[in-house]
């Protein structure tokens, strides 16, 4: 990896940045003596009770925080946090009520809002009594199936005020795939929308919405919030309300935030493995605030009044990740559509750069695949965009390639921190990410997170020291505020435990196979797991297996993730029945029963017949095997398949060439 820095942040920025003040903050109150970025890291990990107790207050935590700070803070899972401290997220983040910008959103090119802190509280307020109305209380779900606008924040924080649990999906999630999430958590409200706008086309939910109301016995109010139609018609979903007739009984008021345990459930995540329906995992009002305080405040270096934006739908835990900048009193902006859209100029993929100029963004979120793909497409926003107040650009979903890195300082902005990220929706954070005070080496995060005890540990569970260029799994080997409470309908905890801490004793082990840079940076080489991820978005195999073996001619199939082109592309393998070949007509039909019953994204790249599926003795088919013979990497443990000789027809396959 290259050694000389693309970035260094000069001495005024390192004086002005919240890190420095927190880390002299620390010295002072805990004499900790850290003078650098590895010092603090390092007493963060070995001293968490102060550490953590110092986000808390320096970062500007709102509610009780109790005496206690960590309870068996030798146990993971097991470990609590701030036993006896009382909160609530959704009063964090409404803590400004003036007439300063709360949000702005851009629908594409064919909707702008704004929306006031002051205006913001008061609809949460509304929208809050509504939901009592109808029932929803401490405990209760709230499943949002909506864009990134304005009201799924609004119902979020509504949700959170009263102590009801939410989970949201994106709306071009197929009926299947929502019923499969919403289904396990059965929701007593249901938000929907009437469509949304993508790639300048129209594309309406109501059927859809129709259907999924249908399917959720549980749900007792569906509310569909206007986005193409001013009074979308209702009549077709049961228990359907339009969102201006659910909320205009009630008037603005003070909202009445329930105080409650740090390890209170706030929002129900969703991410797949590799059989059965995807996993609900549970993530508290404490845990995700702390955690978002210190990853913006302190890593970001987001300052009240800055103005942030990240690139993601509701179904992503970016989502959720940006929505907290609220509470560190930054105003956030909103996009919902394609990020290809042309903006002022004509040139398609412009438009979150027209965003960014009249609004003066401050900060960046994206995925590497965009960034990747801007750079192919040899669009030079630098050459045609201010972007003056842009500070920092956030990159996630994948590893950001070195040339990407090239292409962000010499074609965007050259004095930028650009910060590669990377955790996931199993901590709603970040494990590793960026740094205001430390330089930007090619192809590399930055640093690990503070409080995080991020390590690298080999086959045997032994630590990989920095700088050796060998790779491993990364761990965390000691708890932190934001791992999950849990996960949903799992009383003894045996599918959470089974999700990361199988592998190494009392280790989370996260399945993403990394490196430690001689400048304590991290290299993500992808998954170590069967988990798909193409352009970041975490993809159970079972999903596709589901869909695809519905279909007559295909007997058995197996999916993994190719890297490719700096990402990972879906591969479905299929074996048909007797007599039946592969043919353009059938490859459509199989695309097709993807697209329509989970999303776009599961879709694969490529479709391929084969003669056999290996599997082991037991009778599971092996998707880390086939997936190392694609990539030329050696297959461990041959002896325990009972078919090895069908790995052959997986081996130099053309196809996957191109």
């Amino acid at each position: 990896m290259d050694q000389q820095a693309l970035w260094r942040p000069g001495a005024e920025r390192i004086a002005s940045a919240r890190l420095s003040a927190f880390m002299a903050a620390v010295n002072a109150r805990w004499n900790a003596g850290c003078s650098d970025y590895p010092s603090l890291w390092r007493w963060s990990v070995a001293n968490p009770e102060a550490f953590w107790t110092s986000v808390w207050d320096d970062c500007g935590a709102l509610g009780e925080r109790g005496e206690t700070v960590l309870e068996d803070g030798d146990r993971m899972p097991g470990a609590r946090w701030f036993p006896q401290a009382r909160l609530n997220y959704a009063r964090n983040l409404l803590r400004r009520r003036d007439d300063s910008d709360a949000l702005v959103f851009w629908g594409e090119d064919q909707v702008r809002r704004r929306l006031p802190n002051a205006e913001l509280y008061a609809q949460v307020s509304r929208c809050a009594q509504a939901l009592q109305a109808v029932g929803v209380g401490r405990g209760d779900r709230v499943a949002a199936y909506l864009p990134n606008m304005p009201e799924a924040l609004i119902a979020m924080l509504a949700t959170a005020s009263l102590g009801a649990i939410w989970s949201s999906a994106s709306p071009d999630f197929g009926v299947q795939g929502v019923l499969d999430r919403f289904g396990q958590i059965e929701p007593k409200v249901l938000l929907c929308v009437d469509g949304y706008w993508y790639n300048g086309k129209r594309v309406d939910c109501m059927a859809r919405n129709a259907q999924i109301a249908a399917e959720m016995p549980t749900v007792e109010r569906c509310v569909v919030v206007s986005y193409l139609d001013a009074a979308p018609d209702v009549a077709a979903i049961r228990h359907g309300q339009r969102y201006a007739d659910f909320i205009a009984p009630c008037q603005a008021g003070e909202i009445d935030f329930v105080p409650l345990p740090f390890e209170h459930p706030l929002f129900i995540m969703f991410s797949s493995g590799t059989t059965g329906v995807p996993k609900c995992i549970v993530h508290c009002h404490g845990g995700a605030l702390l955690q978002h305080l210190k990853e913006h405040q302190l890593h970001g270096d987001v300052k009240p009044g800055d103005r942030v934006f990240y690139f993601t739908t509701c179904g992503w835990m970016m989502w959720n990740w940006l929505v907290s900048g609220l509470a560190s009193q930054a105003t956030l902006l909103l996009y919902d559509g394609s990020p290809f859209i042309a903006g002022a100029s004509g040139k398609a993929g412009t438009i979150l750069f027209d965003y960014a100029d009249a609004e003066r963004m401050t900060h960046f979120g994206t995925s590497a695949k965009f960034i990747d793909a801007l750079a192919k497409t040899g669009l030079k926003p630098r050459a045609t965009h201010r972007l003056e107040a842009l500070r920092a650009m956030f990159s996630t979903g994948s590893p950001l390639a070195p040339e990407s890195f090239d292409y962000v300082y010499g074609d965007i902005k050259a004095d930028l921190l650009l910060a590669s990220i990377s955790g996931g929706t199993d901590i709603l954070s970040c494990f590793a990410l960026g740094c205001p005070i430390l330089p930007v080496f090619r192809g590399e995060l930055q640093c690990r997170g503070l409080g995080m005890a991020v390590d690298v540990f080999d086959d045997d569970g032994q630590p990989i020291p920095a700088g050796r260029g060998e790779r491993g799994e990364l761990v965390c080997t000691a708890p932190f505020p934001a791992m999950p409470i849990g996960f949903w309908n799992d009383p003894d905890g045996a599918k959470y435990h089974g999700a990361y801490f199988d592998r190494f004793a009392n280790t989370w082990c996260h399945g993403d196979f990394v490196e430690l840079t001689a400048h304590d940076g991290m290299i993500i080489h992808g998954r170590s797991d069967a988990v798909l991820n193409p352009g970041g978005v975490r993809i159970g195999t079972a999903e596709i297996y589901r869909q695809v073996e519905q279909l007559p001619e295909v007997v058995e199939s197996l999916v993994i993730g190719q890297e490719w082109q700096h990402d990972v592309r879906v591969v479905l393998f299929v074996k048909l029945r007797e007599g039946i070949s592969l043919d353009d007509a059938l490859i459509e039909r199989i695309k097709q029963q993807v697209r329509q019953n989970t999303t776009p994204r599961h879709v694969p790249a490529k479709v391929l017949q084969v003669a056999d599926i290996p599997r082991t003795k037991s009778g599971k088919i092996v998707e880390l095997a086939v997936r190392h013979v694609v990539h030329g990497r050696p297959v461990k443990n041959v002896e325990a398949l009972a078919n090895p000789e069908a790995l052959a027809y997986f081996r130099d396959r053309d196809e996957l060439h191109s």
